[in-house]
């Protein structure tokens, strides 16, 4: 991602959230916290460049999410992949960068 292979990278707070949070529970320390939220954000004191840009769910992807999460059409995704894909709907963006196989069935994933 950072040799920019596959185009801009983007993520969202949403993203960002989940990222931080899983860090915290699965490491057990603030620090592993802090290292992936630098990662991602970047850290002028530390010289590491943002990882991607970062976009914030707005009222409209929100909405979007929101939808078709009751929907129950993509019923594997969370409510966070549905931000996602409002995003990749609003931005042109044809891949996602995921672990989540949820998204095999409606776009390009790479993992």
């Amino acid at each position: 991602m950072r040799k920019g292979e596959f185009g801009q990278p983007y993520t969202s707070d949403y993203v960002f959230d989940e990222t931080v949070t899983t860090a915290l529970v699965r490491r057990g320390k603030q620090e592993a916290t802090v290292k992936a939220g630098k990662l991602i954000l970047g850290s002028k004191e530390e010289s590491i460049p943002p990882l991607a840009r970062f976009v914030r769910v707005d009222e409209r992807a929100f909405g979007e999410a929101w939808v078709n999460l009751k929907s129950a059409r993509f019923a594997r995704l969370s409510f966070t992949d549905h931000t996602i894909l409002a995003q990749m709907n609003d931005l042109k963006i044809d891949a996602v960068l995921s672990f989540d196989s949820g998204f095999d069935e409606i776009v390009t994933r790479i993992s």
